[in-house]
């Protein structure tokens, strides 16, 4: 199991979306981030009752842009989520 770490919410100019955030993942290196496309998150790690898919690399540091099903609540931010196939 991977994990990794919700690092906020998708932000614009003027806008928050909570359905789309921003996690680390904590196994793997930056270079190879790309390759988590397409796999499933789930949080909270130990039940994880919101189920998203990561869509996209953020930049060059690793970061990935992940689309929840519903939005995630801001006690979320800074916690851990299990990533899966």
């Amino acid at each position: 199991m991977v994990e990794g770490l919700i690092l906020n919410y998708r932000i614009g100019g003027q806008t928050q979306d909570p359905r789309q955030c921003l996690i680390k993942v904590l196994s793997v290196e930056p270079s190879e981030a790309w390759r988590m496309i397409g796999s499933k998150v789930g949080w909270p790690v130990e039940d994880p009752k919101i189920v998203g898919k990561i869509v996209s690399v953020h930049g060059r540091t690793g970061t990935l842009r992940v689309r929840f099903n519903r939005g995630i609540p801001g006690q979320a931010l800074g916690s851990r989520v299990k990533i899966f196939d």
